[in-house]
């Protein structure tokens, strides 16, 4: 059953699933981080990629937005496109394409080539290093990726129906139809002015409640179907958890649940990055990296998306990470103050006292004696 975009997005709990993975995509931080030759790392603030992930994307476009238009294009339709307006140092600025005027393919080498359609009609052909290609990670043909408007589309059908259903019995007024039956033969002409009458004084929801009046020994008899049935309350229910399953995100976060969330929304919380985002962050981080580095800073650099505020749990689950984390008598530690500070945008301590472990001693200084 073929579903368009604009039909797939008007069904309440695809909306909130893609915009939910989008807007989070967006929301999260993306760095470019320089592996030095004392293996600590540190973020390339310097390097020009660096001013693309988190500085200016393209004119018109800050980095979450880009990000976000990106990520709703892969997850609809399966690939997200963008070409590479070169500079003086590197690549300046990222220009989204849009995916329905992109054709992909291999050229006579084995390589893949990019063929975009303007919006005037006029055609520009791009190699593979001029363009940053954002993939789903389901793929049928190792070349593109498979989006949910093409692998949901059945069940995305059956919700566009089953709210559309819903939408015309509401708006008739009615949830269950029915029939008049009259004690003796009725011509067509009556039969028409009685339908008009009924459609004019019972059909639509600012005459929904009022009383039926029936005259000349008439009966009415409504069909054998509920107005839960009408509705079709299971029917939207059921999609909503295949839309669920195929998004990856949990039915609490869709707002489609009855039981109470409690402490477990941290859970889920959890569950939501990592069976859901982390995927899509593995292939951001390998698409810009392919894109936007050459094979000699691939060796030297990595992209990575920093998860952590979403990770950050309770302040009790925050006081237990950071004692653990910075240790204390007796009990060394992994992470420097200052490390621990960065993770929650505070700046280092002055004098260095950020960069010494909290577990070992302070030093104390001893007058000596004659």
């Amino acid at each position: 059953m073929p579903v368009s975009e604009r039909s797939a997005m008007r069904n309440a709990t695809f909306n909130r699933a893609v915009t939910l993975i989008s807007g989070t995509v967006g929301m999260l931080p993306v760095n470019l981080i320089e592996k030095l030759s004392d293996g600590r790392k540190q973020r390339a603030d310097g390097h020009p990629v660096q001013r693309l992930l988190r500085v200016r994307t393209n004119k018109w476009q800050e980095p979450g937005q880009f990000k976000s238009y990106m990520q709703g294009r892969a997850l609809l339709h399966g690939n997200a496109y963008a070409f590479k307006v070169p500079g003086l140092r590197g690549v300046q600025a990222l220009v989204p394409m849009d995916p329905c005027r992109v054709q992909v393919g291999l050229s006579e080498d084995y390589d893949i080539a990019y063929t975009w359609t303007r919006n005037d009609g006029t055609k520009k052909a791009f190699r593979r290093d001029e363009v940053l290609h954002l993939r789903a990670p389901w793929s049928s043909d190792g070349i593109t990726g498979d989006g949910l408007l093409r692998l949901a589309s059945e069940s995305l059908g059956l919700a566009h129906a089953a709210d559309m259903a819903a939408a015309r019995l509401l708006r008739n007024g009615s949830y269950v139809g029915g029939a008049l039956k009259h004690p003796k033969h009725m011509s067509v002409d009556a039969i028409q002015r009685l339908r008009q009458q009924l459609d004019q004084n019972y059909s639509g929801p600012e005459n929904a409640g009022r009383w039926m009046v029936l005259e000349e020994g008439m009966d009415a008899q409504a069909f054998g179907m509920s107005g839960r049935d009408a509705q079709g309350l299971e029917q939207r229910k059921h999609q909503a958890e295949e839309i669920s399953r195929f998004t990856g995100v949990p039915r609490p976060l869709l707002m489609f649940d009855e039981t109470s969330w409690g402490s477990g929304i941290e859970q889920l919380g959890l569950f939501f990055v990592t069976y859901c985002l982390l995927p899509w962050f593995t292939q951001w981080e390998e698409a810009v990296a392919n894109a936007l580095l050459t094979e000699a800073e691939r060796e030297r650099y990595i992209v990575k998306f920093n998860e952590a505020a979403l990770l950050r749990g309770s302040l009790k689950d925050q006081a237990e990470f950071l004692a653990k984390a910075l240790g204390g008598p007796g009990a060394g530690g992994y992470m420097l103050p200052d490390e621990a500070r960065d993770k929650f945008d505070m700046n280092p301590l002055e004098d260095g006292l950020g960069t010494k472990p909290a577990w070992l001693a302070p030093e104390t200084t001893t007058d000596a004696q004659p």
